[in-house]
């Protein structure tokens, strides 16, 4: 029993040595989670202090903007004569042709003119029939008188004569009439331009029977020239009134010229559905043919708006809109804006900004609501 007592004895005095590691290990694990977690705080901290986005921006000013359209037209003639003869018959000769200039009273073409010859040969019997009937007649009224100062004739003889000749005059005058008809219709015969011009279209050949009244020549007069343009109806409407134009030949835009528009037709093209405009070129330059393809600019009324460079635009819900800094925190937010138009480079503004607001102009692919900036740049 003592041994037993003996033995137990030393047991407490073992426990001890066997808890202390335990305590310090505890300790050594707890001080690293601490330090974990402060080391975590820390670069979460880091994480939060972002540093702010590199933009450009530009203070919005309300500007006057006329956008200038530009569109396609060709030279065309002030004045196209459609030429005909004034009658019918075959025609007997053509003297010119398409693209020939040609002076004022030249003959363009001839037609037959063996029917209006043979009228004016029975006009001109006629009238010699009427003259010696007028002269008969004259002669008998002539002797009715002197008779009737003798009383050798009745009052009823020498009204009688005088009716007669009276008739005769009459008759004479009215051959004298068709007479001349004869001579102008055989004048008909030939064609003659009424003012020098170029012939632009021809209908009929040699040969050909045509009717009186029918086209057979096109000639476009000599002198100014028009610029004819198809314009939308939309541009004509914000054009003001007597805009000038700059007409510049396509083909070579050295040569220009200044117009005004002349004539604006009243009805809408229901093919097109484009207006014809016709713009007075005075003075047309040489180099400026018919037919020749030009181009027409023009300012329409000047509006306000706020012009930014095309990279301020960016798209908030399927909508345009731009970024917009608030000035005391240079956060930026998107505010959706109504497009007027776009220009080489330029986006036309028309609502949804005032002045003084800041547009970031740069970087704005790299932003999201919210998010701080600073502006860079010269225009802050």
């Amino acid at each position: 029993m003592s041994w037993n007592a003996t033995s137990s004895a030393p047991q407490p005095s073992q426990k001890h040595p066997r808890h202390l590691p335990l305590r310090t290990a505890s300790t050594i694990v707890a001080c690293s989670l601490t330090a974990l977690l402060v080391a975590g705080c820390q670069k979460q901290q880091a994480t939060d202090r972002k540093l702010p986005i590199m933009v450009r921006a530009e203070t919005v000013a309300m500007a006057d903007y006329a956008p200038r359209t530009s569109l396609t037209g060709v030279i065309a003639a002030r004045t196209l004569n459609n030429l005909s003869f004034r009658v019918g018959g075959r025609v007997a000769e053509r003297l010119v042709d398409v693209g020939q200039h040609v002076d004022q009273g030249a003959v363009l073409a001839r037609i037959d003119p063996q029917e209006q010859e043979s009228d004016l040969r029975s006009a001109q019997a006629d009238l010699d029939a009427a003259q010696a009937q007028l002269t008969q007649s004259a002669a008998a009224f002539q002797r009715q008188k002197t008779l009737l100062a003798q009383g050798f004739t009745t009052r009823r003889d020498y009204d009688a004569a005088d009716q007669a000749l009276k008739v005769a005059q009459g008759s004479v005058d009215a051959a004298r009439s068709a007479f001349a008809n004869a001579q102008q219709n055989l004048s008909f015969t030939e064609l003659k331009a009424g003012a020098p011009g170029v012939i632009t279209a021809r209908q009929v050949e040699t040969g050909q029977v045509v009717q009186a009244a029918q086209t057979v020549f096109t000639v476009a007069e000599d002198g100014d020239r028009d610029a004819v343009f198809n314009v939308q109806e939309t541009l004509v409407a914000r054009t003001p009134d007597s805009p000038t134009v700059t007409i510049t030949l396509l083909s070579d835009p050295q040569i220009r010229a200044t117009g005004k528009v002349r004539e604006i037709s009243p009805a809408v093209d229901q093919a097109s559905g484009s207006i014809r405009v016709k713009v007075g070129i005075p003075d047309t330059p040489a180099g400026m043919p018919l037919g020749a393809a030009v181009i027409g600019s023009v300012s329409a009324r000047p509006a306000k708006a706020i012009l930014l460079p095309w990279q301020a635009l960016t798209s908030s819900d399927g909508k345009p809109a731009v970024w917009v800094v608030d000035p005391s925190t240079k956060a930026v937010s998107t505010t959706p804006v109504e497009v007027l138009a776009f220009d080489s480079g330029t986006v036309v503004i028309a609502k949804g900004l005032n002045e003084g607001q800041s547009v970031v102009t740069a970087g704005g692919q790299l932003l999201s609501p919210g998010e701080t900036v600073e502006i860079s740049g010269a225009a802050q």
